[in-house]
């Protein structure tokens, strides 16, 4: 087991936000490794990522095993995986619903569930989760995306009461914009510097996971400066 850097799992580590918070952890000092249902070939050479379904438990766990056996338990853990459907209710399938809650909600209590006690066993970290406008609000057409959301945030705040007294520090962030991607680009007609920049969210993540115990953030709301709240 390598001992040299400490560890920091990122899921939902595709392009985007999800390859920001590897390279500003990597450039803390931590060894970075990222998880994501697919891989692209113009993910970087230098990241991290192993290819997995957080849905599926068995497999998860013991990749996750794998990587605590070889680096030790994590000080940080991201949970940054999304899955957005926006169609009325009579157009939202049984399968669409049951993806958002799986690519959300699921994903995080298995990810949570391997990773929770080896962290509060090794001193405790950081366990950190997006959220999303609609954590707080349920908007027309965003039925099956808003119910995951706020069933993640509420998974949070039980993990966040559970885990503080093991010295784990549990966050939930609203992301409350479009994040800047190659993909959000191509499909909103707005202007770059009217959504969020990855890597600025990505600074945020790490100060977050470096508070003092005196002032832990539970939840913070992110947006750009033009977004309407």
């Amino acid at each position: 087991m390598s001992q040299s850097s400490p560890l920091a799992i990122i899921s939902g580590a595709g392009a985007g936000l999800g390859h920001s918070l590897i390279k500003r952890f990597q450039l803390g000092g931590y060894k970075v490794v990222g998880l994501n249902r697919s891989t692209s070939v113009n993910t970087p050479a230098n990241l991290d990522i192993k290819t997995i379904d957080l849905t599926q438990p068995e497999l998860t766990q013991a990749l996750l095993q794998d990587i605590i056996n070889e680096h030790g338990a994590p000080k940080i853990v991201i949970h940054n995986t999304a899955q957005l459907v926006i169609n009325p209710l009579e157009k939202t399938t049984l399968t669409d619903f049951e993806a958002c809650w799986n690519s959300m909600v699921l994903s995080a209590f298995i990810l949570a569930k391997s990773v929770m006690q080896p962290m509060a066993n090794n001193g405790g970290g950081a366990f950190i989760v997006s959220g999303a406008t609609a954590s707080l609000r349920g908007g027309a057409n965003f039925s099956a995306f808003a119910s995951a959301k706020f069933a993640l945030r509420g998974l949070t705040q039980s993990l966040a009461r559970e885990y503080q007294a093991s010295n784990i520090h549990v966050v939930h962030t609203i992301l409350d914009g479009i994040i800047d991607t190659e993909n959000s680009r191509n499909l909103h007609s707005i202007s770059p510097d009217q959504m969020m920049n990855p890597s600025d969210i990505a600074d945020i993540y790490w100060d977050l996971s470096h508070q003092p115990q005196s002032t832990w953030t539970h939840e913070l709301d992110l947006r750009p400066q033009s977004e309407n709240f």
